[in-house]
């Protein structure tokens, strides 16, 4: 079955797309469910699976860590994030997970939303420095 978008975007929408794809985040005895969204970005994210990072805090309200290589251009760049937020920064280029708010913005060039963690993305504060995390594929 082919993702249809809701949004007229067509380098989001591509019959090759996978339809919210499922992920799992471990970081020591934390395992958070996710789903990556259906863009050119998230898809790229998603062919360097399984993957594990070494993540730093950044402002006590995220973990980043600095993917093998560049990912491919597809998502809308926004200043803003959700707790929860699985993000793509192109400077780095590095991959964050939002685990809480602290009313700043992103600076540019923004931030591509990969996906959204289920639930618990608070449990990262629990990591004050630097945390390996495994992501995988589920699906």
């Amino acid at each position: 079955m082919a993702y249809v978008s809701a949004v007229d975007d067509h380098s989001n929408n591509t019959p090759e797309g996978r339809a919210h794809m499922r992920i799992r985040l471990t970081a020591g005895e934390t395992v958070l469910n996710a789903t990556l969204d259906d863009n050119a970005t998230a898809r790229d994210f998603a062919s360097l699976l399984p993957l594990t990072l070494q993540m730093n805090d950044l402002l006590k309200r995220e973990k980043y860590g600095h993917l093998p290589r560049s990912l491919t251009a597809g998502g809308e760049p926004r200043s803003s994030y959700e707790i929860g937020n699985i993000a793509y920064w192109s400077p780095g280029p590095d991959i964050a997970v939002f685990y809480d708010h602290d009313g700043q913005s992103i600076p540019d060039p923004g931030i591509i939303v990969l996906g959204e963690i289920d639930s618990g993305a608070d449990a990262f504060k629990k990591y004050d420095g630097t945390v390996d995390v495994t992501i995988e594929s589920v699906d």
